[in-house]
């Protein structure tokens, strides 16, 4: 017999999942929370046992989604160094692949930012912290002689949104490339970018 604890979690990962189909269906702002709960089977009065509202199961969804990013950096195969393309490859296609993954959650954040200016506060620090958290990645580029194309942190944004606007045309249809492709093709250009050296 299923406890009323268990119970409980699994309506609440049930709505987690039924919000990510239909934010990529209908978009955040036009999801209601009736969508929410019909497409995950449960009664419309659940929802509010769960979250206060939708801006807040947005916020626990980006909250799962930071701690399975933070999980790739646990990665034996995962290498700090950014003078190596190996490593910024590493990068680029974790990033790839987490994106691609997360691509409903990440579009509703954008979404709730445009008219939230607290989402959109959130937004801007979650990517803040992805950038502080590989900024060492680059720290030792001055002592090698290698010259970053700005601050580190613009740097490193330039970076985030080389693969960003990439597989937003990559998905629209914009650009035809397989992931490889994309990924080899943001390799090299982030490379070059970051350490003004081709391979």
């Amino acid at each position: 017999m299923v406890g009323r604890r268990e119970k409980s979690a699994e309506t609440e990962q049930a709505l987690k999942v039924a919000a990510r189909q239909v934010f990529a269906e209908h978009g955040y702002l036009n999801a209601k929370i009736t969508d929410i709960t019909a497409a995950a089977g449960r009664a419309a009065g659940s929802f509010y046992n769960h979250f206060a509202s939708k801006e807040e199961l947005l916020q626990a969804l980006l909250r799962e989604m930071a701690a399975a990013g933070d999980e790739r950096a646990a990665d034996p195969a995962h290498s700090g160094d950014f003078a190596d393309p190996a490593a910024v490859r590493y990068h680029v296609r974790g990033y790839w692949t987490f994106a691609r993954e997360h691509a409903a959650v990440l579009r509703a954040m954008g979404q709730a930012a445009q008219v939230s200016p607290e989402f959109a506060r959130i937004v801007a620090d979650f990517g803040t912290e992805q950038r502080a958290d590989i900024a060492d990645h680059v720290a030792d580029f001055p002592a090698r002689g290698l010259r970053l194309p700005g601050t580190t942190d613009a740097s490193l944004a330039m970076m985030f949104a080389a693969v960003d606007g990439m597989l937003r045309m990559v998905e629209d249809g914009a650009v035809t490339l397989t992931d490889d492709e994309a990924i080899e093709s943001i390799t090299r250009f982030v490379y070059r970018g970051l350490t003004g050296r081709d391979y």
